[in-house]
């Protein structure tokens, strides 16, 4: 992955986690398997623990520890309503971010 992507992809990792929250609870592993399904094949899993810890100390999600058939117990982390919203923050802002950048990119097109 190029340093741009890499640059624009740290600004987005968090809403990207939360979204996928929202779909259903998860597990950190789990959840970056879920990324990387989606396209996201260069996260590193450290990269999702350390946003996982961010966003569990910002109250973005509830954390509930399951049984593990193999070694500790897992930490399963769903969206709770705080999270919600900060997810529905995240949506208004790429949309107002992807609005504005395509209307750039039409405009260097027709020059």
């Amino acid at each position: 992955m190029g340093k741009q992507m890499t640059e624009m992809l740290k600004g987005t990792l968090e809403g990207i986690v939360l979204a996928l929250l929202a779909e259903q609870p998860a597990y950190g592993y789990e959840i970056t398997t879920r990324i990387r399904d989606h396209g996201f094949t260069d996260i590193a899993e450290g990269t999702i623990y350390a946003l996982l810890v961010r966003i569990e100390q910002k109250k973005l999600v509830d954390v509930e520890k399951v049984p593990s058939e193999k070694g500790p117990p897992r930490k399963v982390y769903s969206l709770n309503a705080q999270g919600r919203q900060e997810l529905g923050e995240f949506w208004k802002t790429w949309d107002f971010l992807r609005t504005h950048i395509e209307r750039l990119n039409n405009t260097n097109e027709e020059n």
